[in-house]
């Protein structure tokens, strides 16, 4: 089955939308930019985001209970996206991976559907 550019555009605003949804759910801010990339049955994110200020603060003294919060967020985070994702594209998703830099904001997300239904 072969996916038309219009399909592709659409399916990367969806999954755009989405995943600032969720990042204004859990850290109260949208993302600066986002970068979508689709790759067989893999959606690779790349997002800058803005750092929760209070976490920036607390960084310099408490850095690793920081380290932990921000796991837990992060953890939070992707399954809440995972359920969205399923909902906004009716496709079941695998797993969703996430990683994010505190230094530079930047953060890479990859969804991993089920190869049969994309």
């Amino acid at each position: 089955m072969s996916v038309t550019s219009t399909e592709t555009r659409l399916l990367k605003k969806n999954v755009a939308q989405a995943y600032n949804k969720i990042n204004q759910e859990i850290y109260a801010t949208g993302v600066i930019s986002q970068r979508i990339n689709v790759s067989c049955d893999r959606l690779i994110i790349f997002a800058q985001h803005k750092r929760v200020p209070a976490f920036t603060a607390l960084s310099k003294n408490f850095k690793e209970l920081t380290t932990y919060a921000d796991a837990a967020l992060i953890a939070e985070f992707k399954s809440k996206l995972k359920k969205e994702i399923e909902d906004v594209t009716g496709l079941p998703v695998i797993s969703v991976l996430k990683d994010y830099d505190t230094e530079t904001e930047h953060a890479c997300c990859v969804i991993i559907f089920e190869e049969k239904n994309f």
